[in-house]
């Protein structure tokens, strides 16, 4: 087959959509390497980060909007494209004329489940391109169970036409556990001088920092600090205006520093009241670090029995799973061995034959 990929945030995203879409091009280069794989993107980086075997395609001079939502079926057509997957919730206009058969991941409809945090015209613009791409995609890809029913909810897309393909973090986080120095040094470089609880997390009311906080400060424990790492917002601006005590936020921390402190924290916590899937809980299992989440979306899919689970809008009960976890050495080292093997499902190697499968029935 000839595989095609939208691969805009392959590229030119460092986050979650940029994330997905590499680890899905790299775990299909490494075990269905038999397969041509084109990459179509506007603005390729300069070093790659895959291999010679795909295939960098370009628009000409066409502006990159025109050529990446309508223009690129020409293109599609011309290189004998059996499969178009498009990784970021959208695929090009018209591209059921063109003969190609296409794919769609969706990540999540949040925009449309809490409609007051996105701005109008996002929604809109949102609303048209994942609408239109689960209409005319032949397949769509859900990365949770959450999502495929938000899909069959809002869209009323048919469950036969949605298939569940999870997807698992970056590499980093999977290899052996850094050399003690290395992390004590990282640990140093950022004044982490006590035992600490960590949430690693864009800065949101979604993501619910606001009552992690809360929580930890219910625990009262000295001997600990809670650590929030995330981008600089609005929101982050209003939880640090005034520091509360014992939480710290880092920001803008670099991705080759995050499995040295994943694999430093005593407890990670991820008390998002909604998600497509939850990657930072991944991580955190693959860090060999026990987790507690939140209820209400797909975190206990992200999570499986490596996790603890609380009501996001109830802070009693969140403090109380992080006491928990915090204060019984059993349920934290079963916690570990369970999160470890609830991500083996999560492998490059099995989502690569899940994919292959799907794209071998179109």
């Amino acid at each position: 087959m000839r595989i095609g990929f939208d691969a805009k945030r392959a590229f030119n995203n460092n986050t979650g959509l940029g994330n997905y879409s590499r680890f899905i091009i790299e775990s299909l280069l490494k075990y269905a390497p038999e397969q041509a794989y084109l990459a179509y993107t506007p603005k390729p980086t300069k070093d790659s980060m895959f291999d010679k075997q795909l295939t960098i395609k370009t628009p000409s001079s066409i502006g990159s909007g025109l050529w990446r939502s309508w223009l690129i079926n020409n293109d599609l057509m011309r290189d004998k494209i059996d499969i178009y997957h498009g990784l970021s919730n959208e695929i090009p206009f018209g591209i059921r004329k063109s003969g190609v058969k296409s794919v769609v991941t969706i990540h999540d409809l949040i925009f449309l489940r809490y409609p007051e945090l996105y701005p109008f015209i996002d929604r809109f613009i949102y609303n048209k391109k994942f609408r239109y791409a689960c209409e005319n995609a032949d397949a769509i890809v859900a990365v949770s169970q959450q999502t495929k029913a938000d899909i069959m909810e809002f869209y009323k897309i048919p469950s036969e036409r949605i298939r569940v393909i999870y997807q698992d973090c970056q590499e980093i986080f999977q290899a052996p556990p850094q050399p003690l120095p290395d992390r004590e040094g990282l640990l140093k470089k950022y004044s982490l001088n006590k035992l600490y609880i960590l949430c690693v997390s864009s800065f949101s009311e979604r993501k619910n920092q606001k009552r992690l906080i809360e929580a930890f400060q219910q625990l009262g424990l000295k001997d600990y600090e809670l650590i929030l790492i995330g981008g600089k917002s609005k929101y982050a601006e209003e939880l640090f205006k005034i520091p509360p005590s014992g939480a710290r936020g880092l920001f803008n921390v670099p991705s080759t520093d995050l499995p040295a402190l994943y694999q430093g924290a005593s407890l990670f916590v991820y008390p998002s009241f909604f998600e497509g899937f939850g990657i930072p809980i991944v991580e955190a299992l693959h860090s060999g670090v026990p987790v507690v989440a939140a209820t209400g979306s797909c975190l206990e899919e992200a999570g499986g029995d490596g996790a603890l689970y609380a009501n996001p809008l109830n802070v009693s009960d969140l403090s109380d799973k992080m006491r928990q976890v915090l204060t019984n050495q059993t349920l934290r080292n079963n916690l570990i061995l369970k999160g470890k093997e609830h991500v083996k499902q999560f492998s490059g190697e099995r989502i690569a034959g899940q994919l292959m499968e799907l794209y071998g029935e179109l």
